[in-house]
């Protein structure tokens, strides 16, 4: 297992990250996972033992059950806290009235407290913003943010699922006011699904932002279960939970160029997708997920695999983005630019 910095800090951080998202099982969570406490002690436990130091986590997985079943594993585990990096998330509605979802500073530091009392922890390392909220502009969230790195309660911040324009203007905002900046965001990146290289990525590169990846497997799709012409499983996540929105037949195309390569280096589908991750410079982490030891097993294995450079052209060439403006303007302007 290598570790990373995270962001422009001296936070190391696994290249894996386990995720929680199948923990429990309530209401809608339950189409992605439902372990009962046994099985996520086990998966944590494995988890740890393989050198995974990072656990991501979110106040709205399971309606708080994750958040309480990780922490409950933390401690029936003997887990050491300073050891951990624990990471969970705010802006999801968390109950009825209409100040009980976004990113106001009331329901910030509310769901902070909460949080905390949910994984019986005394701070939380990476407290991110779970996604956009156009109600509460982001001069009360970044000030509500750094007033739980003040206090102690959050020692870093971090964004999910935004643009780059907005992230960049939380950056600056911070930056001229000396408030707490976001060091990594959390976003969705596959092999078949490429879309932040766009904008996102640069952006990430030049302000030495961390990427967490979630979904690495583009909601199971790149799992191995899924063939061009062939049912998929009833009980699989696609089937009943399709989501993130996936090409298929691109994606049918990209597993066509991946299963060659898997074979000849004798490793599954899965393991090549998150590998050819790793592989990818603004990377930090790849968030994984099971439902079961033995598909945790499988995605540990990722760390291992190595590619020659013809596989990454092959594997690049067949999941490559078409090309967009203004990137295909920027790209036929600046050729004369190009730093040496």
């Amino acid at each position: 297992m290598k570790y990373n910095l995270l962001g422009n800090t001296g936070l190391f951080v696994s290249e894996l990250c386990l995720g929680t998202m199948t923990f429990g099982g309530k209401a809608i969570w339950t189409a992605i996972g439902a372990l009962e406490q046994g099985s996520v002690n086990q998966i944590v436990k494995r988890s740890i033992d393989a050198g995974i130091n990072f656990i991501d986590t979110a106040n709205v997985y399971s309606e708080g059950l994750s958040e309480e079943m990780t922490g409950k594993a933390i401690r029936d585990l003997g887990l050491k806290r300073d050891e951990l990096v624990i990471a969970t998330k705010v802006r999801g509605k968390m109950a009825p009235g209409p100040n009980e979802s976004g990113l106001s500073r009331k329901h910030i530091l509310h769901q902070a407290e909460e949080s905390l009392k949910r994984l019986k922890i005394d701070y939380i390392d990476l407290y991110q913003i779970h996604g956009v909220d156009p109600a509460t502009p982001i001069e009360e969230t970044l000030h509500a943010l750094d007033s739980l790195v003040q206090s102690g309660k959050v020692r870093y911040i971090g964004a999910s699922n935004h643009p780059a324009w907005q992230i960049m203007k939380a950056s600056a905002y911070s930056e001229a006011k000396g408030i707490s900046k976001f060091i990594s965001l959390q976003a969705y990146y596959t092999i078949a699904g490429r879309d932040l290289e766009r904008d996102i990525v640069p952006m990430l590169l030049d302000q030495k932002i961390g990427l967490m990846v979630w979904s690495p497997l583009a909601g199971g799709f790149l799992s191995g279960k899924y063939r061009r012409g062939q049912d998929a499983d009833k009980d699989s996540r696609r089937v009943n939970f399709d989501f993130p929105p996936v090409n298929k037949e691109k994606a049918y195309d990209i597993i066509d160029a991946m299963e060659p390569i898997a074979k000849s280096k004798d490793v599954s589908i899965a393991q090549v997708a998150l590998a050819w991750l790793l592989h990818q410079p603004v990377v930090t982490t790849v968030i994984i997920g099971a439902k079961s030891t033995e598909q945790l097993e499988d995605n540990l294995k990722s760390t291992d695999v190595k590619f020659t450079a013809d596989e990454l052209a092959k594997l690049d060439e067949i999941s490559r983005l078409s090309p967009e403006y203004p990137g295909w303007m920027m790209e036929r302007q600046g050729a004369d630019r190009k730093k040496p």
